[in-house]
């Protein structure tokens, strides 16, 4: 991760933290979706923090889980899913706050009439990758839940 990024982040964390009084941000729900061509999994890697991930982000206020997946989709990739999204699973995660959750969503029906996006100040790259052959530092979260989806592993409660 680029250092400026990092300090910055921090930065942010430790001013809402004390803003908040120490405490903990109040309960987030993001998303991930994961969309096949074949046996290739379309994988982004963000400018912020290391790895490659399934698109997703957080579900705004007022908006489904299943939009948001859509429009997370849309706005790393440039990728048009479609409704209906299969929801695969509904994980606990607690590696940055004790109380995010995560939606993983299954998107069946997309296409890509504008091509895949190119990078920007969020996204580095993204791309369809085989199964096979995932990118190094392809993170364990996505990689287990690539599992789960391949009836590989059993569904698990945390990401």
């Amino acid at each position: 991760m680029n250092p400026l990024l990092r300090f910055g982040r921090s930065a942010f964390e430790r001013w809402r933290r004390m803003r908040d009084g120490g405490k903990l941000p109040p309960v987030t729900l993001g998303v991930r979706t994961a969309v096949f061509d074949g046996d290739k999994v379309l994988l982004v890697r963000h400018t912020y923090m290391p790895g490659w991930f399934m698109p997703g982000g957080a579900i705004d206020r007022g908006e489904s889980g299943a939009d948001a997946a859509i429009r997370e989709l849309r706005e790393e990739t440039w990728v048009e899913g479609e409704k209906p999204v299969q929801l695969a699973g509904f994980y606990f995660n607690a590696t940055k706050y004790k109380s995010d959750h995560i939606a993983l969503y299954v998107c069946a029906r997309w296409s890509a009439p504008r091509g895949l996006a190119t990078p920007n100040m969020e996204i580095a790259e993204c791309g369809f990758f085989p199964l096979a052959q995932l990118p190094e530092g392809t993170t364990r979260g996505t990689l287990s839940c690539l599992n789960e989806i391949a009836g590989e592993s059993p569904v698990r409660e945390t990401w």
